[in-house]
């Protein structure tokens, strides 16, 4: 069983996940970010692999992606880094990243070298679903990797009912429309859009991201949703003076 289905059939609430940019705050922190991160009590670990034009991230995230790419890290840099996390790590770990450094890699041998890493899902948010059905979804299955989409508020109940039925894993739920890091979750934008959801009876649990920086703001969308799910704030943390460790185990507790 793929891990994300796992981690949803045995924890019904309070779901944690945390993203991070790979290669920062250096080039080789990134398996050291991942192990504490699972230590310290993350449930899901979404480990972003960065592009010069990131549409729906924030000044943070941006920052931390430009930074990235200085450092060098590319697909398969990661991958290379990624290589024995399974020796060390049991929970779900998700690549995040836009389609254009996935095509160049090849979108066979990304989600074979995805699979073979131990990777159990990617969230690509500029990646049209009609593309993903007609040319990619038989590869995403043949390697078992869920594809997540991104679902923002405004989104059309057929639309939305299209999306979760291609879908597989869990539902990222855009709790505003911005860039992550800029607004906080709006309880009447959560309620009304919630409400929809519940309606329309999907098939796939969900998490809600954007916006989402302490453990107030946590615990409110974990009321509409399975869990939550932060960035930005996480990256602020990565840029924190002192030991990055220690920094890491107290902004997971801080959640908690």
């Amino acid at each position: 069983m793929n891990r994300i289905d796992s981690l949803f059939q045995n924890k019904k609430q309070g779901i944690l996940s945390v993203y991070f940019t790979a290669g920062y705050p250096h080039l080789n922190d990134t398996e050291t970010i991942i192990t504490e991160l699972e230590k310290a009590g993350a449930d899901l670990i979404e480990i972003g692999f960065p592009f010069s034009d990131p549409v729906a991230d924030g000044p943070v995230i941006q920052h931390s992606s430009e930074v990235s790419l200085k450092n060098g890290i590319t697909l398969k840099l990661l991958f290379e880094q990624l290589k024995n996390i399974r020796q060390k790590v049991k929970i779900p770990l998700i690549l995040m990243g836009y389609i254009n450094p996935v095509v160049q890699y090849g979108i066979e041998k990304f989600c074979k070298d995805a699979s073979e890493t131990g990777i159990d899902g990617v969230i690509v948010p500029d990646l049209p679903l009609e593309i993903y059905l007609e040319e990619y979804l038989h590869v995403f299955q043949q390697y078992n990797i869920h594809n997540i989409p991104l679902i923002p508020p405004q989104t059309k109940d057929e639309r939305i009912k299209k999306i979760d039925e291609a879908s597989t894993g869990f539902i990222y739920l855009v709790s505003s429309s911005s860039t992550t890091g800029n607004k906080a979750a709006q309880n009447d934008v959560l309620d009304n859009f919630t409400a929809r959801l519940t309606k329309l009876n999907l098939k796939n649990p969900q998490l809600i991201g954007f916006g989402i920086n302490n453990k107030a703001s946590f615990d409110n969308v974990c009321e509409y949703a399975r869990g939550g799910i932060i960035g930005t704030a996480f990256i602020k943390t990565l840029d924190k003076q002192g030991d990055m460790v220690k920094n890491i185990h107290e902004f997971i507790e801080s959640l908690r």
